[in-house]
């Protein structure tokens, strides 16, 4: 396993590599789609990308939780959180399998 993180400038390099715009369209593309994804989400709308998986925020409320160093109960308090569930294809490239050819279905 790989310890390197994919970066927005990896993303860029990848944008100009393939398409063939300007490193600077690139880059400026790059930030528009994390914008309008990052936006999308905090309205509370799933994103879906076809072949990679679903991003949604799902609403949890208020519960007990357990400081472990005192055991002192404390209120949770109600939050947002973002959750990310992969599409078949991406967990078939993940363990090193191909999917079957024409499969570009959503999970």
């Amino acid at each position: 396993m790989t310890t390197t993180t994919l970066t927005r400038a990896d993303l860029t390099e990848a944008v100009f590599q393939a398409v063939g715009l300007s490193r600077n369209e690139s880059a400026q593309m790059v930030e528009d789609i994390l914008e309008e994804l990052c936006a999308a989400l905090a309205r509370g709308e799933t994103v879906k990308l076809s072949s990679f998986g679903t991003f949604a925020v799902r609403q949890k409320s208020q519960r007990m939780g357990r400081n472990p160093k005192t055991g002192d109960e404390v209120p949770i308090a109600p939050r947002r959180v973002l959750v990310f569930r992969p599409s078949h294809v991406l967990k078939a490239v993940i363990n090193g399998l191909t999917p079957p050819d024409g499969m570009n279905e959503d999970d």
